[in-house]
């Protein structure tokens, strides 16, 4: 009875043990970013931007990218080298990649290089949901649930170069989504604070937004920003 005990106390130690690193290696983060930004505000800095090979994109805000983070701020980044970035696994969505999350870098490129590094740097990051496939279907996916220039212009804010407070902005987005989004500005050539970025916070299964558990660092905005042409 005595050796059967211990073999019973044996086989629960390690279900246990199996089920935590089966846990830790579902959770390897707490939510994601869905980083969306402006390229009016990209392309009028010092720097300037430069249209990809496909030609200007269109006056909407494009993605940055899905960033898996961890609820006290700090975030998982180049998880696995062995990984990289594979075109030929998203050929199905390279046409609407080119449209909803276009590269605004120069010279002028067709958008593998700034894909390759979002997937290195966050995707990689997020292999226990998400495949590269998925990665940027699911990306896509969540940027039409939300229409972010749809929510300000139905609110009066239009990207006309005008200048609107932050808290009609913040309230307008939030409206539309139901959530508190993270506003993050830039500089223009002349200097004013602009919309540069609009981040949303999805839950860890990337299946839907959630309230964010903590905001992004980033640029702050002022009180009232401008919203430039594009």
């Amino acid at each position: 009875m005595k050796m059967q005990s211990n073999h019973d106390s044996l086989f629960i130690m390690l279900a246990t043990l199996c089920s935590v690193l089966v846990l830790s290696s579902s959770q390897d983060f707490d939510f994601f970013y869905l980083v969306q930004e402006w390229p009016g505000s990209h392309c009028d800095t010092e720097q300037g931007c430069c249209y990809p090979t496909t030609g200007k994109p269109a006056s909407d805000f494009g993605i940055h990218g899905l960033w898996p983070n961890y609820n006290d701020g700090s975030y998982p980044s180049n998880c696995d080298s062995s990984n990289p970035f594979d075109a030929s696994k998203i050929s199905d969505l390279i046409s609407r990649m080119q449209l909803e999350w276009p590269t605004l870098s120069c010279p002028s490129k067709d958008g593998l290089k700034f894909w390759g590094h979002e997937w290195k740097k966050h995707g990689t990051c997020a292999e226990s949901v998400l495949d590269q496939h998925a990665y940027f279907e699911t990306t896509l996916k969540l940027k039409n649930k939300i229409n972010l220039l749809q929510a300000l212009e139905g609110a009066g804010i239009q990207p006309n170069g005008q200048t609107y407070s932050l808290e009609s902005i913040t309230s307008a987005i939030q409206m539309a989504s139901g959530y508190t989004p993270r506003i993050q500005c830039n500089n223009g050539t002349l200097g004013n604070s602009q919309l540069h970025e609009i981040s949303l916070c999805v839950d860890s299964m990337a299946s839907d937004f959630i309230e964010c558990p903590v905001l992004p660092n980033g640029r702050s905005c002022g009180s009232s920003v401008e919203f430039p042409s594009f």
